[in-house]
C-alpha cells in the first residue's frame, strides 16, 4: 500500500490510512529501540553507578513518551480502518483463495511449528519445525481463515504449537473422494452388459 500511495494510486480515504500506517511503524520503530536500549542497560554490560541510574531513568521516560505516541497513532489508524472495514466487510480465505506464499506457509506448518515473541522486540512469528519463518501477518490469516490453530496454553515466549485445523488438512490434501463403486464380475456364459446409450 505504501507503494501505491507514494505514485499517488490511492482515493483520499485509503491516503489517509496509508500515511496513518507509516506514522505508527515509525512510531514502533521509536518504540523498539528505547525498549532495546532500556534491555542493554540493564543487562549488566555496564557500571553500576550513579551515571547509569540517570541514563536508565531517562530511557525509561522516553520509552513512555515514545509508547504514548505510538497508541495516539494506533487511534488515527483505527479510526480511518473503521469506515473502510466497514463498507468491505472481510470474507474468510478459504483453500480457493490463498496466495502462493500463504499456501506454501500452511505446508511448512504442517511439519509442525511454533508461534514465539521475541522478548526484546516484542514481534511475534512462526518457525516451522524445518527452519521456515513464517511472517505473522500471513500466520493471522491463516488463523482468521481456521485453517491453523495454536496452543494457547503454553506462554508465548516459550513457543506456543501451532497445528492445522480439519479445514487445513483439506486445503492441502483435497477433500475425499468417494470410493469407486465395486462392480461384480460378469457370471461365467453371462452375455456382457450393452453399453449406456448416450443420449
Amino acid at each position: 500500500m505504501w507503494k501505491h500511495h507514494d505514485r499517488g494510486l490511492l482515493d483520499e480515504p485509503l491516503h489517509r490510512l496509508a500515511e496513518a500506517h507509516r506514522s505508527l511503524a515509525e512510531a514502533e520503530t521509536g518504540v523498539t529501540f528505547y525498549r532495546v536500549l532500556l534491555g542493554r542497560l540493564a543487562s549488566g554490560e555496564l557500571a553500576v553507578d550513579q551515571a547509569l541510574f540517570i541514563r536508565i531513568d531517562r530511557t525509561v521516560a522516553q520509552l513512555k513518551d515514545a509508547t504514548a505516541i505510538r497508541d495516539a497513532r494506533h487511534d488515527v489508524m483505527v479510526a480511518g480502518l473503521e469506515p473502510l472495514e466497514a463498507a468491505n466487510p472481510r470474507v474468510a480465505a478459504t483453500g480457493a483463495d490463498l496466495l502462493a506464499s500463504e499456501f506454501a506457509a500452511l505446508l511448512a506448518i504442517s511439519q509442525g511449528a511454533k508461534l514465539h515473541q521475541h522478548l526484546q522486540t516484542g514481534r511475534l512469528a512462526v518457525v516451522t519445525g524445518s527452519g521456515v519463518r513464517v511472517p505473522h501477518p500471513v500466520f493471522q490469516r491463516l488463523e482468521e481463515a481456521e485453517l491453523v490453530v495454536r496452543d494457547t496454553s503454553h506462554p508465548l515466549h516459550a513457543g506456543q504449537p501451532v497445528s492445522l485445523t480439519d479445514s487445513g488438512r483439506t486445503t492441502l490434501t483435497g477433500p475425499a473422494r468417494p470410493a469407486a463403486a465395486v462392480v461384480p464380475p460378469p457370471r461365467v456364459g453371462s452375455w456382457p452388459a450393452p453399453p449406456a446409450r448416450s443420449r
